[in-house]
């Protein structure tokens, strides 16, 4: 089990790099008021990055709280600029 929980705490790492890389693109795509690849960064993150860094900290069994942070940091930006 060791072997398999260091691996998904690399993959829990990694996840989170993406995503925040992704909020940066979503930033960035906001500033220049690109709201359609805006929308798809925000997707991105929503539907596939949050997903995944969610099973993984479930099958991990952590207490991480990251999850919620993005989630509320992703709808607090939909909101403000109309991304839903």
């Amino acid at each position: 089990m060791a072997k398999r929980a260091k691996r998904l705490e690399k993959g829990i790492e990694s996840l989170k790099k993406q995503i925040e890389e992704h909020f940066d693109k979503l930033n960035n795509d906001i500033k220049e008021k690109n709201m359609d690849r805006g929308r798809y960064h925000a997707n991105e993150i929503d539907k596939n990055l949050i997903s995944a860094l969610e099973r993984k900290i479930e099958i991990l069994g952590s207490n991480d709280d990251s999850v919620k942070k993005y989630r509320e940091n992703l709808n607090k930006i939909k909101k403000e600029f109309g991304l839903e």
